[in-house]
């Protein structure tokens, strides 16, 4: 059996920097017109990006997708709120999560699975200052770490 080719195209590093994340799902993104051109181009940012659920569907916000270079007029507005596709279940699954006090849902990255664009959500529940200092001296003594076991490997 042939195995799946993902290609990632844009990710979101800032998130798993300011969130604690939770679950993550797979979902679909509704486009318009020359988006998925401009996707596989790589011209996606998804740095202030956050998804809200409306009337029991799921929306993103923020997510910039630049024009097309070779589009016509009918060219796309790159920061316009776009459906995501997810199942009935998992939406219902998200609102009950939500409406818990400081969760909230955040893409991660954006990839092409089978020629169809699809976004990778979070629900993450934001970290504090203190947080954020712990794991970046976490990261700083695993770096160390790495690094002394290299250089003793050298010897």
């Amino acid at each position: 059996m042939a195995k799946e080719e993902i290609r990632v195209i844009a990710r979101n590093r800032k998130a798993r920097h300011d969130f604690h994340i939770e679950e993550t799902y797979e979902a679909g993104i509704v486009l318009k017109g020359t988006e998925i051109k401009s996707i596989r181009q790589g011209k996606v940012n998804l740095k202030d990006s956050f998804a809200m659920i409306e009337k029991g569907e799921v929306f993103l916000y923020n997510m910039h997708i630049s024009p097309y270079s070779h589009g016509n007029r009918e060219n796309h507005d790159p920061e316009r709120k776009r459906k995501l596709l997810l199942n009935k279940k998992e939406i219902r699954s998200l609102i009950g999560k939500i409406k818990m006090k400081g969760y909230t849902l955040v893409p991660l990255s954006i990839y092409i699975k089978r020629n169809l664009a699809k976004v990778e959500l979070a629900l993450a529940r934001g970290k504090k200052l203190m947080d954020k200092r712990e794991d970046i001296a976490r990261k700083t003594a695993e770096r160390e770490i790495k690094r002394a076991f290299k250089e003793g490997q050298r010897y």
